[in-house]
């Protein structure tokens, strides 16, 4: 909205208000607002919370520290949503279909959570939002993205192709199926299995203190980089990766999911005076999705999220290994002390603070490697 107002001073010779056309003013403007939103809402709706009685109920797994946690708000993911949509809806271009898919997944999947939340909290089902029910509406955003990705390929005549991760070729969706024309016979599945992965991995990462946070902002820093990158034409022939027309507003919503999630750290860092919940990691998921799309990044993912997927393998390994050994050897076996692999350290009796640390760290590493990855192709 913003934009459009400094656009319309420039018009008219208001000196300063060009400034507003460069990406890089409005993403350091973007990121500066979505903190101090997060700061300042994020007080009042923590005691809003606190006031309703909205708390975590926790179920006894046997962690060190883990029942003091009891009664902590939850539902957090509300600072996070608002300081990500009011920034955006200021200082990006509106009519811009990425910016417009971006807010609709981070909304889409926010209201899923903000429903599982509600079921756990209000119905006391911890079980929350039925299984299927969650799959679903993961499953129709996904198609939503793919579909809107294909229809605007369809409009420039461009061919639906992403980066790969190691080569320097370009992979068109279409080489897939031999003889098909049709890419999206391909592409709308893979999205679809993309954005749903996603998604489920950074829930399953919220599980201690600062953890889903902090990962998903060193992971959108990584993100802005390639945004950035893709969304210029000159970086996209240097760098020899797609050029995404119109897809450098990406960078002003990463900016405020990084100062949404900084500013949700002042209060989640430990020991935590809320959870963000379902709310708040489903959103942040489905963002993440999205713009690795839209950017033509999805493949190299598995490097930049490693340890949302890892994550999500623990559990994978953990319960089909239980489920192989019940049937082979009439007893289930694990081959960690507790999943997602936070847990299995934990119960290792590290203390909760360094191994977030440690996952963060870990997690600037796949960064950098994601980054030295595009640049060695």
């Amino acid at each position: 909205m913003l934009y459009y107002l400094f656009e319309y001073l420039d018009k008219y010779g208001f000196i300063g208000a060009g400034v507003f056309k460069y990406i890089s003013f409005r993403a350091s403007l973007a990121g500066i607002l979505s903190l101090l939103i997060s700061l300042i809402a994020g007080k009042k709706i923590i005691d809003f919370l606190q006031k309703k009685q909205i708390g975590e109920s926790i179920r006894d797994l046997g962690l060190e520290g883990q029942l003091e946690k009891k009664g902590t708000p939850t539902m957090g993911g509300i600072i996070i949503l608002i300081a990500i949509i009011i920034p955006t809806l200021l200082l990006a271009k509106l009519n811009n279909v990425y910016v417009i898919l971006m807010i609709v997944s981070t909304i889409w999947m926010g209201m899923i959570g903000i429903v599982d939340d509600y079921i756990k909290i209000f119905k006391k089902d911890k079980k929350g939002m039925k299984a299927s029910t969650k799959l679903v509406g993961q499953l129709v955003l996904g198609a939503i993205i793919a579909i809107t990705i294909d229809y605007t390929h369809t409009l420039s005549h461009s061919d639906l192709s992403t980066n790969l991760p190691i080569t320097k070729n370009i992979l068109n969706y279409s080489d897939l199926i031999p003889g098909a024309n049709n890419a999206w016979i391909i592409f709308i599945p893979i999205i679809v299995i993309v954005s749903m992965a996603v998604t489920n991995s950074v829930n399953l990462t919220d599980g201690i203190d600062g953890l889903a946070a902090g990962t998903t902002a060193i992971v959108c820093f990584g993100l802005v980089v390639l945004a950035y990158a893709a969304g210029n034409f000159k970086m996209a022939e240097y760098l020899n990766i797609i050029y995404v027309p119109n897809s450098g507003e990406v960078v002003i919503f990463l900016a405020a999911v990084i100062g949404a999630c900084l500013g949700f750290l002042w209060y989640n860092g430990y020991p935590a005076q809320v959870f963000m919940g379902d709310t708040g990691s489903m959103a942040l998921g489905g963002a993440i999705a999205a713009v690795a799309i839209i950017i033509k990044m999805e493949l190299m993912l598995p490097i930049l999220c490693g340890i949302f997927f890892t994550e999500s393998a623990s559990v994978i390994v953990q319960v089909g290994y239980f489920k192989y050994t019940k049937f082979r050897f009439g007893e289930g076996r694990r081959v960690f002390l507790m999943s997602p692999l936070h847990h299995h350290f934990q119960k290792k009796n590290i203390p909760e603070s360094k191994i977030t640390i440690r996952f963060w760290l870990i997690t600037i590493i796949l960064v950098l490697a994601t980054l030295a990855l595009i640049k060695l192709r």
